[in-house]
């Protein structure tokens, strides 16, 4: 109850997760409740009117939102590949981890000798990203809510 009793109405808190595998369904069913015992109107029960809090499941990982802009990973990693193979391109769909891909795909073009450094990759791929121009459809329902969010502002 604590964001509720303090939260101006003005403020908007958006709750990004990771699917992992996970039930997108359930699992935003779940951060509804979290959201709801916490006393704050979520997007989904507002629906559409005021609220407060906007939860936003990853699919799979964060990692695919990289895939869904290839030209900002292009941009950071300048020896990535020009095209993605078949599997990669619907970024949302990437099975079996999509840091493991990435990882596996910059490796190929030369980075990270080691393993993905994470922090280090989504400060350089960020720089890049075009918000208009990702074509990751969990990307696109996160960006709506914030433009939602900045105009109601």
């Amino acid at each position: 109850m604590g964001y509720a009793l303090w939260l101006p109405s003005e403020y908007r808190l958006f709750i990004l997760i990771d699917r992992d595998g996970d039930d997108c369904h359930v699992l935003k069913q779940r951060i509804e409740g979290m959201v709801a015992k916490a006393g704050l109107m979520s997007r989904t029960r507002a629906g559409g009117g005021d609220w407060q809090a906007a939860t936003r499941i990853v699919c799979e990982e964060l990692e695919a939102w990289y895939f869904g802009d290839w030209e900002a990973v292009k941009s950071a990693y300048p020896k990535a590949r020009s095209v993605l193979p078949r599997k990669l391109r619907s970024s949302d769909a990437i099975a079996g981890g999509t840091w493991e891909e990435l990882e596996r795909v910059l490796q190929q073009a030369g980075y990270f000798r080691g393993r993905l450094r994470k922090v280090e990759a989504a400060r350089r791929i960020a720089k890049h990203i075009d918000p208009n121009r990702n074509a990751s459809p969990s990307f696109r329902v996160f960006r709506d809510a914030v433009v939602e969010a900045a105009s109601s502002a």
